[in-house]
């Protein structure tokens, strides 16, 4: 059932869910996996409220509506597999990956005009001479393209003022624009407060919330955090605050090597990847599509392998993508084909083709452990969020592979 007050699931959704948008389903049995446990009887749904109470003291950015649905709801996509993209980019040869239609134009366009004015009016976000590569970065054409049953725009803007408040924090904080690993614990942790807030003494809590205003990663956080506990339930902004600090430990690990010029070994690399990852993005696709998968569903450990397996696939896709990009760059990047390539003694090129190897080992256990989830649990919630994350996955490829703003690939072929 869905989560009350929040967009019922459509009628067609059970039958189209059995491929989960990208055939991830087709491997799924007609029964339980061997050693699995039962379905359950009567799930026990915990409802959770319509917004994130016990916040509404702290308002932080513009009062922000529930979103409601568009006057003619578009229809959930047809799971089917989609065309190659017109976009610009070509795909890494040898990935394992379904491409996904171009995204809504109109909706590209309205998240990208939005998200713009949310970044330069209310929390300013970046100077001029970053314009460029905010407009670059295409955040708009990413978020359309991962959340393609988001009811309205509004679901939408929740989770593209995450992406790029999280993208701000590793840019300032970590990377590209004035980032460092000495003291990033500290700004780490003083930046979680405004996702996590600190509950604190009188005479104290007016400098904490002072300091939430005090340079654009904060703010971003703040903002963008108030409004999707306006629009969830406490457990998904829990889940949220969770995955977050899950994010900020493999942050602060890549750093801790980055201090001490370690290379990790591969598996340890991997490890680190677990943390700092895509997992924030797709773990919100419920509250992104107007419905909650209950808590008690969600921290099943048959669905957080599900999760963990969709955010370092992805991740991975990032480090392939990312990689000509990282090489040319000031320093050492670490990413998983200069890992195999120091630790397994191979050349770039033969590094980089194992890192796809790697990458297309760990998407065919996600899809292997989505189909059992979905024949364990076959309760329509489960099915639309595993579908759900299987299409985040089908999209974060697609813009990756789009994006020649700020990717191109290597000549390995």
């Amino acid at each position: 059932m869905p989560h009350p007050g929040l967009s019922p699931l459509p009628a067609h959704l059970p039958a189209a869910a059995a491929r989960l948008g990208a055939d991830v389903l087709a491997q799924a049995p007609a029964g339980p996996a061997a050693g699995a446990p039962a379905p359950p009887a009567a799930p026990r749904w915990i409802p959770g409220g319509p917004s994130g109470l016990g916040t509404a003291g702290l308002s932080f950015a513009r009062p922000a509506p529930l979103p409601v649905p568009d006057p003619a709801p578009l229809p959930v996509p047809d799971p089917a597999p989609a065309a190659p993209s017109a976009a610009e980019g070509r795909p890494i040869p040898g990935l394992y990956f379904h491409p996904v239609p171009d995204p809504d134009p109109v909706r590209v366009d309205e998240v990208s005009r939005r998200i713009k004015d949310w970044a330069v009016d209310e929390v300013q976000l970046f100077p001029d001479e970053w314009e460029g590569q905010f407009d670059g970065f295409s955040v708009g054409r990413y978020m359309v393209a991962c959340h393609p049953d988001a009811p309205t725009v509004d679901h939408l803007m929740l989770a593209t003022r995450l992406m790029v408040a999280e993208n701000a924090v590793d840019d300032c904080y970590c990377e590209d624009h004035g980032g460092s690993p000495i003291g990033l614990g500290g700004r780490l942790l003083m930046a979680h407060t405004a996702l996590d807030h600190l509950h604190t003494t009188p005479e104290y809590a007016p400098a904490w919330a002072d300091s939430l205003g005090s340079d654009a990663p904060r703010r971003a956080y703040r903002s963008a955090m108030d409004y999707f506990v306006r629009a969830a339930s406490p457990s998904q902004a829990d889940r949220f605050r969770h995955d977050m600090a899950r994010l900020h430990m493999g942050y602060l690990a890549e750093a801790a090597w980055a201090e001490t010029d370690h290379v990790p070994e591969v598996w340890e690399y991997l490890a680190m990847r677990q943390f700092n990852n895509f997992r924030p993005c797709p773990t919100i696709t419920d509250s992104v599509g107007g419905y909650e998968l209950p808590a008690d569903l969600h921290a099943r450990p048959e669905m957080q392998r599900v999760i963990a397996l969709a955010g370092n696939a992805t991740t991975i896709v990032n480090d392939l993508y990312s990689y000509t990009k990282e090489l040319s760059s000031p320093g050492v990047h670490l990413n998983l084909p200069v890992v195999l390539a120091e630790r397994e003694k191979l050349s770039e090129r033969d590094a980089y083709l194992k890192a796809i190897e790697v990458h297309n080992d760990l998407m065919r256990a996600f899809e292997t452990a989505a189909a059992e989830v979905a024949a364990t649990f076959a309760v329509p919630t489960v099915l639309r969020f595993l579908k759900g994350v299987a299409t985040w996955v089908d999209g974060n490829h697609y813009w990756h592979q789009t994006n020649t703003f700020r990717y191109s690939l290597p000549d390995f072929w």
